[in-house]
């Protein structure tokens, strides 16, 4: 008789079909990124983004109870400071507006795991990721001097009370620097997620609005990495891995789902996440607007996409509804 082995067999019932299912998806899974800016009583909506605000750090208690109530285990924060400088003093200051963040999210549930960013594109009055310098008539982000930079930054978090920190910059060597710089003053036990594969990518456009963090001049491209390669990922996270990351990311997610696959199948052991970033959710809300998707069915299904793909853990937007509809 033909066809002897007849997969539909396993589809017939919901409860078969969930038992044979090779991909979960949890609030476990999940990070929800926060965007904490100077001020009092502030809540901003940022509207390519709906359903998120820039909120200041008075308003965070609220918000962080119902993440720990919706089981999302972890947050990642990114500041937006009274003041921006040449070389973003605000970033690696005692009384910063990340570091303040820190502390009370602390004092509200110690049980969050607080990931920070690690970078200056959002405290730099230029918007680039480092310190500029001139070389041949062209400005650029000298990597080096930048990675001083992000050392003073991330033992300020680790000393505010940080559980991780991710460094985004994708300068050169950084993660060797951070990694030194942490031992250095006792934080041998503080883990490095690292933006190892992080492309210069168009999806990232509603971050910057809310982050307020866009390029004054120019663009990304000689820092961040092209779209276009895929063997440049694996020596980025090749590289990163031998400098002491503990946990390596690709960004963005959705578009690059091959990477994500070859990074897993090169680094199995070490933990991987992806960030599903600002555009790809934008995308997904003005669709549903719209009424052109059904939103839940389709953010679940990029979200399984993306673990799928091999990412154990995902940075993303939709944390907290997903949280809502998996309960």
């Amino acid at each position: 008789m033909f066809p002897t082995t007849r997969l539909r067999r396993l589809r017939q019932h919901p409860q078969l079909r969930e038992l044979v299912r090779e991909t979960t998806l949890s609030p476990r899974d999940l990070i929800l990124p926060l965007f904490v800016r100077h001020g009092q009583n502030q809540k901003i909506p940022i509207g390519s983004m709906p359903g998120h605000a820039q909120l200041s750090v008075d308003n965070l208690a609220a918000e962080i109870r119902e993440i720990v109530s919706l089981g999302i285990p972890g947050v990642i924060l990114f500041g937006i400071p009274a003041h921006k400088d040449a070389d973003g003093s605000d970033a690696r200051s005692e009384s910063g507006i990340v570091q303040q963040a820190i502390q009370e999210i602390k004092s509200v549930d110690d049980s969050l795991l607080v990931i920070t960013d690690v970078c200056y594109c959002e405290f730099t009055d230029h918007g680039h990721c480092g310190v500029l310098t001139e070389r041949n008539g062209h400005v650029d982000v000298d990597n080096d001097a930048t990675l001083e930079l992000l050392q003073d930054q991330a033992v300020s978090h680790a000393e505010a009370g940080a559980d991780m920190i991710a460094p985004s910059g994708m300068m050169d060597g950084m993660i060797e620097a951070l990694r030194n710089a942490l031992d250095d003053v006792g934080f041998t036990h503080l883990p490095i997620m690292s933006y190892a594969a992080k492309y210069c990518s168009g999806f990232y456009g509603p971050f910057r609005e809310a982050a307020e963090s866009a390029p004054q001049f120019g663009n990304r491209a000689t820092y961040q990495m092209d779209p276009a390669n895929a063997l440049e990922a694996l020596r980025e996270v090749e590289l990163d891995v031998a400098e002491g990351a503990d946990i390596l990311m690709v960004k963005p997610a959705l578009s690059y789902l091959d990477i994500i696959r070859r990074v897993k199948d090169a680094q199995p052991e070490v933990p991987l996440a992806a960030y599903n970033v600002s555009g790809e959710y934008a995308m997904v809300k003005a669709a549903a607007a719209n009424g052109w998707i059904d939103e839940q069915r389709v953010t679940l299904e990029i979200l399984t996409s993306i673990r799928r793909a091999g990412a154990d853990m995902i940075l993303t937007y939709h944390a907290k509804e997903t949280a809502r509809w998996l309960s």
